[in-house]
C-alpha cells in the first residue's frame, strides 16, 4: 500500500491535540515534502528520518514522498514527530505488513543512526494519549513519566530498529515498559529544617497558618532576621502532593529544559526567582509562550526575596494570578492559559538601608527614599496579600543562645496535615480558594461579628478584596484551633495580621 496513517500529538501548552501523520508515495521525480504547517524544525525531520531509516536498515523509498502533518491549522513544532514520520513511510512502503499500527502513538525524536531522543513536553502528550486508550511509545529516557501515570500501555525504545521489533511481536514490547525503582532516601533529610530558626516564634506560628490555609504571606523586617531562611523553610511543613497534583506540575515542568527529578514528583515546588529577572520570565511568555515562575510555582510556593527591588511591571504582572490561579499569554499566532495555582510568598526590609526602626542602628534614609522604595509596592497588589507579619530584630542571646531546640518541619507539618483535612473533608479546596456561595457558607459570621466586621471595614477603608481575604484567613485561624465556627477573637488575629500593613 501506499498510503499510510499514524498518530502522534503535538504541543500547544499544556495541551496535546492529536495529529495525524498521513503518508503517501506516488510515482515521479524521488522527492521528500513535509506540509500540515511545519515550522523549520519539522521541516529538517526529512533528513533525519531518511539518514535513521538507511542506518536502521530499512529502505527508504526512492519515489515522490508527501507527508501531510493534519489538521494543517495546528502549529507543528520540534522534533517529536519524527518517530511517527518514520513509521509513516515504513508502512506505506509496505515494510510494516500485517502490523497493526491503529491504536498506537508515536512521539520520540530521531538521531541520524536511528536512535531515539526524548522531547520537550511529553508529559501532556502521554496523559492525553491514555484517555484514548493507545499504546505509547516513546524514547526510552521518557519512560520514567509511566511510573507518575500508573500505565502499563507506555513503551521505551531506543532506536527505530528495536520499535520494529516490538510492533511485529507484540510478546517482546514487555521488555521496554517501565520497571519502578525502590527509594530510601529521607524526604525529611533532603529540606531545610524549621529547627534551624532559633526565636521569631511569632514569625514561625504565622508561616504554620499559612501553609494551613494556603495564604499569601509578606515578611518584612531589617537584614539578617531570618526572613529568607523562614519563607526557604516553608516546603518542609506543607504536605506532599496527591497523584493529580504531581502530574500537574510535572506536566508544567516537561514543558522546560529543566524536568523534574522522579524523587521529587510529590514535592510542592518552591521557586525563588531573582530580583532582576524580567516579566516574562516571570509570568511565561515569549516568541514561542513557556511557563514562567509563577506556574512552574503551581502547586507550591513562589517566594519573591527583596520584593520592591523587583521591576515595577514584574510586580503588576502577578496580580491576574494572585486571583485567578492562572495566567493566560497572548501572541500573535499563539493563545495559551496556563494554571498558576501557588501560594506567594515575599521578604522585604522596611527601608532601602534596611533599619528603619531597628533598636540600635540609625536609618540612613531620607522619607523621601522610603517613600519611593515602597512606592514600587502598589496598592492592588499589597491588597491581594493575606498575611503581614513583623520579623523583628532579636539579641544575640536568643538568636544564638537558645537552649532548647525549636519545633521540627516535620512535627509542624503535623498541625498542617490536619487543618489540611479539615478543609478538604468540608469545602474540597483549601480556605484560600474558597469564592462566592462557598465563602459565604463556609465563613459564616453572626450578626454581631457581621456588624464588627463591616465598621471595621469603613473604618481602616479596607477593600472588599480585603475583606473576603479577612475571613478566609479567620476560617483558617478556626481550623488551626480546632474550633467548628469562626469566633471574635479569630477576626481580630486576623484584622492584626493585615494591620500590619500600615508599618510597610
Amino acid at each position: 500500500m501506499s498510503l499510510s496513517i499514524v498518530k502522534t500529538r503535538a504541543l500547544f501548552g499544556v495541551e496535546s491535540p492529536s495529529v495525524r501523520v498521513e503518508t503517501h508515495l506516488s510515482n515521479g521525480l524521488p522527492s521528500f515534502t513535509v506540509v500540515g504547517l511545519p515550522e523549520a524544525a519539522v521541516k529538517e525531520s526529512r533528513e533525519r528520518v531518511r539518514c535513521a531509516l538507511i542506518n536502521s536498515g530499512f529502505e527508504f523509498p526512492m519515489r515522490r514522498v508527501t507527508v501531510n502533518l493534519a489538521p494543517a491549522d495546528i502549529p507543528k513544532e520540534g522534533g517529536r514527530f519524527d518517530l511517527a514520520i518514520a513509521v509513516g513511510i515504513l508502512a506505506a512502503s509496505g515494510q510494516l505488513n500485517g502490523v497493526d499500527i491503529s491504536a498506537c502513538e508515536f512521539i520520540a525524536e530521531l538521531a541520524l543512526t536511528g536512535e531515539c531522543s526524548p522531547v520537550t513536553g511529553v508529559l501532556p502528550s502521554l496523559i492525553e494519549s491514555l484517555e484514548s486508550s493507545h499504546r505509547v511509545f516513546v524514547a526510552k529516557d521518557d519512560l520514567r513519566y509511566a511510573h507518575l501515570l500508573g500505565a502499563k500501555s507506555i513503551y521505551g525504545i531506543e532506536d527505530l530498529r528495536q520499535l520494529v521489533e516490538y510492533l511485529r511481536d507484540p510478546e517482546r514490547a514487555t521488555t521496554c515498559r517501565y520497571t519502578a525503582e525502590t527509594s530510601d532516601q529521607d524526604l525529611d533529610a533532603q529540606i531545610d529544617d524549621l529547627s534551624d530558626v532559633l526565636g521569631q516564634y511569632s514569625a514561625r506560628k504565622a508561616l504554620e497558618i499559612a501553609a494551613a490555609g494556603g495564604h499569601n504571606l509578606l515578611l518584612f523586617g531589617p537584614p539578617g532576621t531570618g526572613k529568607s531562611m523562614l519563607a526557604s523553610r516553608i516546603s518542609g511543613i506543607l504536605p506532599q502532593l496527591n497523584i493529580k497534583q504531581a502530574r500537574d506540575v510535572a506536566a508544567l515542568y516537561s514543558l522546560t529544559n529543566t524536568p523534574r527529578d522522579e524523587g521529587d514528583w510529590f514535592t510542592p515546588p518552591f521557586r525563588s526567582p531573582h530580583h532582576s529577572c524580567s516579566a516574562v520570565s516571570l509570568v511565561g511568555g515569549g516568541a514561542k509562550p513557556k511557563p514562567g515562575e509563577v506556574s512552574l510555582a503551581h502547586q507550591g510556593v513562589l517566594f519573591l526575596d527583596e520584593l520592591p527591588e523587583f521591576s515595577r511591571h514584574s510586580l503588576e504582572m502577578l496580580r491576574e494570578p494572585l486571583e485567578s490561579n492562572a495566567i493566560s499569554i497572548a501572541r500573535a499566532q499563539h493563545q495559551i492559559t496556563l494554571p498558576a495555582n501557588f501560594q506567594f510568598i515575599a521578604a522585604m526590609n522596611p527601608c532601602p538601608c534596611g533599619y528603619l526602626g531597628h533598636p540600635t542602628i540609625a536609618c540612613t534614609d531620607t522619607p523621601q527614599q522610603i517613600e519611593q522604595y515602597r512606592r514600587k509596592l502598589s496598592g492592588p497588589l499589597l491588597d491581594r496579600i493575606d498575611m503581614y507579619v513583623e520579623v523583628p530584630f532579636q539579641s544575640a542571646r536568643v538568636s544564638l543562645g537558645a537552649k532548647e531546640k525549636a519545633e521540627s518541619s516535620a512535627q509542624v507539618r503535623v498541625r498542617v496535615e490536619q487543618a489540611r483535612e479539615i478543609q478538604m473533608r468540608r469545602q474540597g479546596c483549601l480556605n484560600s480558594e474558597l469564592h462566592g456561595e462557598d465563602l459565604s457558607r463556609i465563613c459564616a459570621l453572626s450578626e454581631v461579628q457581621q456588624d464588627w466586621l463591616i465598621v471595621t471595614i469603613d473604618k481602616l477603608a479596607l477593600s472588599n478584596r480585603a475583606a473576603h481575604r479577612m475571613m478566609r484567613l479567620a476560617r483558617t485561624l478556626a481550623d488551626c484551633s480546632g474550633q467548628a465556627m469562626i469566633s471574635q477573637g479569630h477576626l481580630s488575629q486576623a484584622l492584626r495580621f493585615r494591620s500590619v500593613l500600615s508599618k510597610v
